[in-house]
């Protein structure tokens, strides 16, 4: 290897979790943290927990009681004696009468 390089490794870091875990293994960071673990995260524990640093659950909850909430518009009712538009065979069906 060439020296001076590489950066320093440390062979007894510590990780520590937001549930408080802590574990020493080897690391180029002396000391780091994390926020899921093998001892809290949902697929080892079976348990669903909502990781929500930047508030996007909320704003999605927000959106969706807003959207609840609001009364979906009417269609556009066809005023008695218009008439539809025709379609494109009803038009070529007119021009060979013609």
């Amino acid at each position: 290897m060439k020296p001076n390089i590489h950066p320093k490794w440390y062979p007894a870091a510590t990780i520590t979790c937001a549930c408080g875990a802590v574990y020493t293994v080897g690391s180029t960071m002396e000391h780091a943290t994390v926020e899921l673990c093998g001892k809290c995260h949902p697929i080892y524990t079976g348990v669903e927990k909502i990781v929500d640093t930047e508030g996007r659950v909320d704003k999605f909850a927000k959106r969706q009681a807003k959207a609840a909430a609001s009364k979906p518009k009417a269609k556009k009712e066809v005023k008695t004696g218009e008439a539809a538009p025709k379609t494109l065979k009803q038009m070529l069906e007119d021009a060979k009468k013609n």
